[in-house]
């Protein structure tokens, strides 16, 4: 299936997911070493993965070279300021690009990223929301494994409601759908 992501530029996109992600961070990190993110992006996957991925700080830098397929991050690149680590195969590494770029995406294979450390509260439903209080469903995963499916109608049976327990479909009705995998229990704050 051929995600379009024309609609959604990717200045709109940034600026409404920092917004969301930053509003729930407690303090930015301040001049971090790189061997603290090296650390930080490590712990988003399993160490069989991250011990062998490239990590790639959010600006694009490589802080490390890797022997795998696999790229970990410190933070979400798409959102400034952001410290939730994620860890991408080449195929999640694909839609941050198309993303980032406000191009469309498409793969005939699924994709994974794991976030082992959570990540921030967002709107399941609409990806530009920015407050908490305008309604919507809102999120904050723990660990969660995130999933890229080639067709949209694979994802026909699962919940859009993060709540119902096990996985469940993110931004369902947009370009940037994906699943979401919970590896535990969440709080429904809504």
């Amino acid at each position: 299936m051929e995600l379009r992501l024309k609609a959604l530029t990717p200045l709109n996109i940034g600026v409404a997911v920092a917004i969301v992600a930053t509003s729930g961070l407690t303090g930015a990190a301040i001049a971090e070493s790189n061997d603290e993110k090296i650390v930080r992006a490590m712990s988003a996957a399993p160490a069989d993965i991250s011990a062998n991925a490239t990590i790639m700080d959010v600006d694009g830098t490589i802080l490390r070279e890797g022997r795998n397929d696999w790229v970990c991050l410190p933070g979400v690149g798409l959102i400034p300021g952001d410290t939730h680590p994620m860890c991408n195969d080449p195929v999640w590494m694909k839609w941050m690009a198309s993303v980032a770029a406000g191009t469309e995406f498409s793969t005939d294979v699924v994709g994974v990223s794991y976030m082992l450390q959570g990540d921030a509260l967002v709107n399941n439903d609409n990806p530009m929301a920015t407050d908490p209080n305008d309604g919507g469903v809102w999120v904050q995963d723990g660990p969660h494994l995130m999933m890229l499916f080639p067709n949209m109608e694979m994802l026909a049976d699962l919940p859009r409601d993060p709540f119902a327990g096990g996985p469940y479909v993110m931004w369902g009705e947009t370009p940037l759908a994906h699943v979401m995998a919970p590896i535990e229990t969440k709080e429904d704050t809504n």
